[in-house]
C-alpha cells in the first residue's frame, strides 16, 4: 500500500468506486480508495438496483440521466456486465397536482435533452399488460430510461475501470482517523498503516457520519430502514417474457411504491411514511453484510394500497424479504462536494436515489 496520494477515497460502495473511476477519467491517476471490509459492503449489495432520471431537482435529474447513459460506457472499457435492463419506467399520477408536476417534469426533460412522455390511463395498462389498475389514475410519465441493474456487478465495474486508469483500491483496512496537516492535506490513520492525502474523499455510506466525525464534521444523515419484496414466478410476468419483452419499472407515489420486473416474478419495494431510522447512536463497524429482521407491520397500509393498484401481487407468493438500511439527508438530496471550513475535506454521502 502506497502512503502518499492524491486523493484518498473512503469507501467502497458505488459511490465511492464511482468517484474513483471519474478522477481517473479525467487525469487523476495518483488516486487511492480503502474500504474496511469488501467492496459493496453497507448499502450497495442489498440495493433493489433501480434507475431513473425523474427527480424534482433539476441537478439530480441530470446527473441520474448522465449515469444512465454511464453504464454501457463501463461495459465497453471493462468488459464486465452491468446487469443492464432497459425496461422503461411509468410514474403513476392519482390527483391533478401530481399529474400537472409530471407534466412539468417532461417539460424540464425536453430542456435537458431527455425524452419522456406523457401517458393516458388507457396507454398505461397497454403498456403493463393489463397488469396496473388504472381505476383512479389520471396519467403517467414515461421514460424509455428508466431501467434496473446488478448493483454488485456495476460497483465492481467502476473499481476495475479505475485501476485500469492507474487507481489503487485497498480493501479490509479501516480508516481510524483522519488528521488535518498544515500543508492542507490529510493523514489518514488506517489498520495499515497512515497514508498522507492531498485531498480526502468521505464515502463511507452508512458509516459517513463516524467518517465525518474523525475530521470534526458533522454531516446531517440518517441510515433509514427499507424494505422490498420479492415474489415467486408470476404467470403474467412468464407470458411477457415469452414474448421476448420486459415489465416495465411502475413508480407509485400515492401508493408509496416503486414495483419493477425480478427475474419471472415481480420485486416491489416500499417508502412508507411511518419510516423507520436506524442506528441513531452510529453504525456499527462490525455491520456490512447483514439484513434486518422482516417488519410486514409497518409495510401492512402501503402492501393492502399495492394490492389494489397490482392485483397480481395478491395471488403472488413472497420469495424473499430484503430490509436493510441505507442513508437520507433531510432534503432527500445527496450531500455532494467540499465540506466547508475543511481544506481539501470533500463529501460524497447520502445518495439515496437509485443506483
Amino acid at each position: 500500500m502506497k502512503t502518499h496520494t492524491q486523493v484518498l477515497v473512503i469507501g467502497g460502495g458505488v459511490v465511492g468506486c464511482s468517484v474513483l473511476y471519474h478522477l481517473t477519467k479525467y487525469g487523476w491517476s495518483d488516486v487511492m480508495l480503502v474500504e474496511r471490509s469488501e467492496l459493496t459492503s453497507g448499502s450497495t449489495w442489498h440495493a433493489a438496483g433501480g434507475f431513473h432520471t425523474l427527480n424534482g431537482d433539476t441537478n439530480m435529474a441530470a446527473l441520474q440521466g448522465y449515469t444512465i447513459q454511464l453504464y454501457k460506457e463501463l461495459e465497453r472499457i471493462t468488459g464486465m456486465s452491468c446487469g443492464l435492463h432497459h425496461v422503461g419506467g411509468i410514474t403513476l399520477a392519482d390527483n391533478q397536482a401530481r399529474f400537472e408536476m409530471l407534466v412539468a417534469e417532461r417539460a424540464k426533460h425536453r430542456y435537458m435533452g431527455l425524452h419522456t412522455e406523457i401517458l393516458t390511463p388507457k396507454e398505461i395498462a397497454e403498456r403493463t399488460d393489463g397488469l396496473v389498475n388504472t381505476d383512479g389514475i389520471i396519467g403517467g410519465l414515461y421514460d424509455p430510461l428508466d431501467g434496473h441493474l446488478d448493483p454488485s456487478g456495476t460497483t465492481h465495474a467502476y473499481a476495475k475501470a479505475a485501476r485500469m486508469g492507474g487507481a489503487e483500491i485497498v480493501l479490509h483496512n479501516r480508516v481510524l482517523e483522519t488528521n488535518p496537516r498544515a500543508d492542507g492535506g490529510w493523514d489518514v490513520v488506517t489498520e495499515q498503516g497512515t497514508i498522507h492525502a492531498e485531498h480526502v474523499v468521505n464515502a463511507g455510506g452508512l458509516w459517513a457520519r463516524e467518517v465525518g466525525a474523525m475530521a470534526g464534521v458533522y454531516l446531517p444523515l440518517l441510515p433509514m430502514a427499507h424494505q422490498y419484496l420479492v415474489t415467486d414466478d408470476i404467470p403474467e410476468i412468464m407470458a411477457i417474457l415469452a414474448t421476448g419483452r420486459e415489465f416495465p419499472h411502475v413508480m407509485d407515489p400515492g401508493g408509496e411504491s416503486y414495483l419493477r420486473q425480478e427475474g419471472r416474478g415481480l420485486c416491489i419495494g416500499f417508502y412508507e411514511k411511518p419510516c423507520e431510522p436506524w442506528a441513531l447512536d452510529g453504525t456499527p463497524w462490525g455491520f456490512g453484510h447483514e439484513l434486518l429482521n422482516e417488519q410486514f407491520d409497518k409495510i401492512e397500509d402501503s402492501v393492502n394500497f399495492a394490492y389494489r393498484r397490482f392485483p397480481v401481487l395478491e395471488r403472488s407468493g413472497v420469495k424473499s424479504v430484503i430490509h436493510g438500511p441505507f442513508t437520507f439527508a433531510p432534503d432527500g438530496n445527496p450531500l455532494i462536494g467540499p465540506v466547508p471550513g475543511l481544506r481539501h475535506y470533500w463529501s460524497a454521502c447520502a445518495v439515496m436515489a437509485g443506483v
